[in-house]
């Protein structure tokens, strides 16, 4: 190669790396271990899905996939420090409807760009919740009969959440600007805790993710009234759905992996690949399944479209019901 063919080649090379995209970039990630931050505490279903994802990722791709907890603010800790990550594909994280969509709206500052946002990788899995009652505190077995009921005693009932700013919780805003009812929010630090007083019969009411609420409603200790999925939910096939009442009524919860703004596009697209033959997977499948949730498993551009779809659903729940701002 002569000299002006050289520096031509290196002139170009520099370029590359300049961007931070090296030849056979795609083709060589990852050659190290990867850190999967889950911003919610370990045990959850945030933490359990990006556990499953991270598992079959190390087999596929042949380097550890570690989940680091990082809980804490609704999420945003983790996600700061996801957004502070070098975006090189070797710390990605996972993200929820509350933490990705609805804090875009409820908090004044977050600590990342919201206009950068997160480069989605994939949706994993949604789940509805289930609006669920003590039978003792309250005499209903619909939700045209809640409605009813509450209506007759305006402010004197509470339900619980998992804490401001969930689906949990905006779906209960949800309901009572709908159905024009008023009642008490009692939030909680978990939805393992909320429950129990809700069995307890210290809240009347609450609206919880499928997978925990089903067990208490199966032991006969809660009385499920209708899930917040415009379909029937496999766990509680049962229960109508609360669009079959309000017409629209979707509060589902929903959780992706998403990785820091401004890494390169030819990694999320292999990590979404990936993401997506996993979930696709018969075995994969039937686990979620059997966990009552719905398996999704998609492009990052359909990804992005839906969490914009998301991010202004519930930016106008928050502003009709007038939710304080954190």
């Amino acid at each position: 190669m002569n000299l002006k063919r050289l520096k031509t080649f290196a002139a170009a090379m520099a370029v590359i790396c300049a961007s931070g995209l090296q030849p056979s970039l795609a083709q060589d990630y990852p050659t190290k271990t990867v850190t999967v931050v889950v911003p919610f505490a370990a045990g959850g279903n945030t933490d359990t899905f990006g556990r499953l994802v991270a598992e079959e990722l190390d087999k596929r791709l042949g380097q550890r996939f570690i989940v680091e907890n990082k809980p804490g603010a609704g999420g945003n800790i983790g996600l700061g420090d996801l957004a502070r990550s070098k975006p090189d594909g070797y710390t990605i994280g996972m993200g929820t409807v509350s933490s990705n969509a609805i804090n875009q709206t409820l908090y004044k500052k977050l600590p990342y760009d919201k206009e950068k946002g997160f480069a989605p990788i994939s949706l994993i899995a949604s789940l509805p919740n289930v609006l669920v009652v003590n039978p003792d505190k309250i005499k209903a077995n619909s939700v045209e009969e809640l409605i009813a009921f509450l209506k007759t005693e305006p402010g004197k009932h509470t339900y619980a959440s998992s804490g401001v700013g969930t689906s949990i919780h905006l779906a209960g805003e949800l309901l009572a600007t709908k159905a024009d009812i008023k009642i008490t929010h009692v939030p909680y630090k978990g939805s393992s805790q909320a429950i129990l007083d809700v069995v307890a019969g210290h809240v009347d009411m609450m609206f919880d993710n499928i997978p925990t609420a089903a067990q208490q409603v199966k032991a006969g200790k809660v009385k499920a009234l209708a899930v917040t999925s415009l379909e029937r939910a496999a766990l509680l096939p049962d229960v109508p759905t609360m669009a079959s009442v309000i017409p629209g009524f979707d509060a589902t919860s929903w959780h992706g992996l998403f990785a820091p703004p401004g890494t390169p596009p030819e990694i999320v697209e292999k990590l979404s690949k990936e993401v997506q033959a996993i979930i696709a997977e018969p075995a994969m499948q039937e686990k979620l399944k059997a966990m009552g949730v719905t398996p999704v498993g998609n492009t990052s551009a359909e990804f992005q479209v839906f969490i914009d779809q998301e991010t202004a659903k519930w930016a106008d729940v928050i502003k009709a019901a007038s939710v304080p701002l954190q």
